[in-house]
């Protein structure tokens, strides 16, 4: 055995084992992990991915590990969309898994984005790519009357809102 072997068969095991852990690591944790100081990260792209209707859709059909997290602190990773915004700073945005990767399965449904605020309204600088954002998370399955829709499913007050 030489050092080109030894070479070789580290970085296959790189190559392999690092997808493969974040692979299992998703599923076991079941896309929530609690840190040591009480705070959650939640996955954004686990917790989206359920089927919900955007007509008829209720809270009791948001899967039980995401009902569980209303109200709680939560570290989230994602993209900030906002079609109305102009400037460098927004008073809200959408949060959403990936703007170009969220929904290959066909058109993005309404749990796919976090409606995200700050308490007091006051102007965050609107970052493109990913965003770490850390809140308080409202799981509330919110209809609009007059559209006959569901409009948002996850809300998230904004405490701090960093480049991931």
């Amino acid at each position: 055995m030489n050092i080109r072997i030894v070479i070789f068969i580290a970085m296959l095991a790189v190559l392999i084992g690092i997808p493969t852990y974040m692979y299992f690591d998703s599923v076991l944790s079941g896309g929530i992990k609690v840190r040591a100081d009480g705070v959650y990260e939640v996955d954004l792209k686990a917790m989206s991915s359920f089927p919900f209707s955007n007509e008829n859709g209720t809270l009791n059909d948001v899967p039980k590990q995401w009902r569980e997290l209303d109200g709680k602190k939560a570290v989230l990773v994602g993209e900030m969309w906002n079609p109305e915004a102009a400037g460098q700073y927004v008073q809200d945005f959408s949060l959403v898994y990936s703007i170009q990767k969220c929904c290959f399965s066909g058109p993005p449904q309404i749990q796919h984005f976090v409606q995200s605020t700050t308490p007091d309204r006051r102007p965050l600088p609107y970052y493109s790519g990913p965003v770490r954002v850390l809140g308080t998370l409202r799981v509330n399955v919110v209809k609009d009357e007059e559209l006959g829709k569901v409009t948002s499913v996850y809300q998230l007050e904004v405490e701090k809102l960093e480049r991931a």
